[in-house]
């Protein structure tokens, strides 16, 4: 049995095809194989046709170079092996006259080949040259293009369109003489060094051979728009100037896109006849106030009729009229006349509907929701204000005007609870500003607006609470009570009292100020002992 074994090798082979290695793949080189017939290793080449199946080896793969990749194996069953590499398709066709004929700088280098030694292999230089040509094929000029970071750029160029674009370029073209031809023979070469960015220069070069610039430039974008346009100034390209000023102003911008214009221009002198759109557009030709449009927004926000809307107008004024804000660049601050105008309107407008209310003889039990809807809008543009007010330190004032309110205080006593505690508001901002020493003013003024307001906060306290409408009431009782200990101490004493009656009658229905009251007992009664102990002695 063993010698039937011996004299019969090809059984087992063709038992175990399946499960190994073909005795011709990669994987067991053929002189291996004690089989007689030997495959030779480089299989004759074969002519390519249109219509090669997937399977067939290319002719720009290594199998004609006589290398077989050990992914190919040989398939139980099939005739042609499987083939890993991809078809190549056509090359697509050139369409327009700017091309670029071939790119040996940056590319990786291939592996030398162990068969062919002799093949050309590509440039490990990392400085070595790109080559590209623009124009006719038969270029009798070379532009060399090199960059600060060393990279280089070659250009093969059509002459005649290249003096005809640029001014610079055709006397650089004048000056190193075309009849003079390079080591080649066949044409000459200038050249560009120390540049920025080569790539752009290169685009630049491109625009000139474009046979459509404003779609050429909808490919690039603004952002390379914008630096194709210094270039072209750098090098007196005249029409791509034109070019890209007007695709330029004719697209949007981003904020980045904008301020690269910006500095683009403070560098750069344009030709007044192409760049004006483009300046109209950058800023303002005239002269022009801001603070003064300032205060027309403002103005305009007070007069909305749309609760919602007016709020989101007030809020974008507030945020471009912050200190912190990148659009607020004059210190000199709005025009504070203009903003009180603006204040004293809306107090006469309160003062207008409390009478309102009282002529219709509602006062004193439920108001229409229209009228408390009204009054409610002027108490919210009036916080608004002094907000406004307190950002630009011109808010002390303010307290003077809301002190002096002699009519609004009498109607408050004989109007609903549900319309006069609006005004209350109004007074818990200004405490608010007094006890968190926002607002900075004389004595008088504090007195004054507390002896106003004060007894009417007390008896509003509880509406207050019920509909704060984002007032936020413990921070109104601890600055209410930081608002009374800034006053002298006998003028400390009449409004502790009031306030000691009032919350022994009406409880959490009035603000707890017992933490301040504290304070002013203690500071009262040190004055005292301090007077018995100087007299003792």
């Amino acid at each position: 049995m063993a010698d039937a074994r011996r004299r019969s090798p090809g059984l087992r082979r063709s038992l175990c095809c399946s499960f190994a290695a073909s005795t011709q793949s990669p994987d067991r080189p053929s002189h291996d194989c004690p089989h007689p017939r030997r495959r030779p290793s480089k299989p004759p080449p074969k002519t390519p046709c249109p219509g090669s199946f997937h399977s067939s080896p290319s002719p720009t793969s290594r199998l004609g170079l006589g290398i077989i990749d050990r992914r190919r194996i040989l398939s139980p069953g099939r005739v042609s092996p499987i083939d890993s590499d991809a078809p190549l398709g056509p090359l697509p066709e050139i369409s327009d006259s700017v091309s670029i004929a071939s790119v040996v700088a940056e590319s990786e280098p291939e592996r030398p080949d162990p068969v062919s030694k002799d093949r050309s292999l590509a440039s490990e230089n990392p400085d070595a040259e790109k080559r590209g040509c623009f124009g006719e094929s038969g270029s009798e000029l070379k532009l060399s293009l090199k960059g600060k970071d060393g990279r280089c750029l070659v250009l093969e160029l059509e002459p005649g369109i290249l003096s005809e674009s640029s001014a610079l370029l055709a006397a650089m073209l004048s000056k190193s003489g075309r009849q003079v031809p390079d080591a080649s023979g066949d044409s000459c070469k200038i050249e560009l060094s120390g540049l920025e960015n080569v790539d752009v220069f290169k685009e630049t070069i491109e625009l000139m051979y474009a046979k459509d610039a404003a779609r050429w430039l909808i490919k690039g974008g603004v952002s390379r728009a914008i630096d194709i346009l210094e270039v072209s100034s750098t090098i007196m390209f005249d029409r791509g100037m034109k070019s890209c000023l007007r695709y330029i102003e004719a697209v949007p911008w981003s904020e980045n896109e904008e301020e690269k214009l910006k500095s683009l221009f403070a560098r750069c002198k344009f030709d007044e006849a192409i760049s004006e759109d483009m300046l109209a557009r950058l800023g303002p030709q005239g002269r022009n106030n801001p603070e003064d449009l300032a205060v027309r927004l403002i103005q305009s926000a007070t007069n909305g009729t749309n609760t919602k809307a007016r709020k989101e107008m007030q809020s974008l004024v507030s945020g471009l009229l912050s200190k912190s804000s990148v659009y607020h660049k004059d210190p000199a601050g709005l025009d504070k006349e203009r903003l009180y105008d603006i204040c004293h309107s809306c107090l006469n407008s309160l003062v207008h509907l409390f009478e309102e209310a009282s002529d219709r003889g509602i006062v004193g039990r439920t108001e229409t929701k229209p009228l408390i809807e009204r009054v409610s809008k002027q108490v919210e543009n009036l916080n608004w204000l002094l907000e406004i007010l307190m950002e630009k330190e011109m808010a002390e004032d303010f307290v003077h005007v809301w002190a002096n309110q002699v009519e609004l205080i009498k109607m408050h006593g004989r109007a609903s609870p549900m319309m006069r505690y609006e005004l209350s508001r109004i007074s818990a901002s200004v405490f608010i500003a007094l006890g968190r020493r926002k607002l900075q003013c004389h004595g008088d003024e504090r007195f004054a607006v507390l002896r106003s307001w004060f007894e009417p906060m007390l008896r509003d306290f509880g509406w207050l609470q019920r509909c704060s409408k984002g007032l936020d009431m413990r921070m109104l009782e601890e600055n209410l009570g930081q608002a009374l200990l800034t006053l002298p101490l006998k003028q400390q004493q009449s409004f502790f009292e009031e306030w000691f009656r009032c919350f022994a009658e009406h409880g959490t229905g009035c603000p707890n100020l017992s933490k301040a009251f504290q304070v002013w007992w203690r500071r009262l009664f040190w004055r005292s002992q301090k007077h018995a102990d100087e007299f003792n002695t």
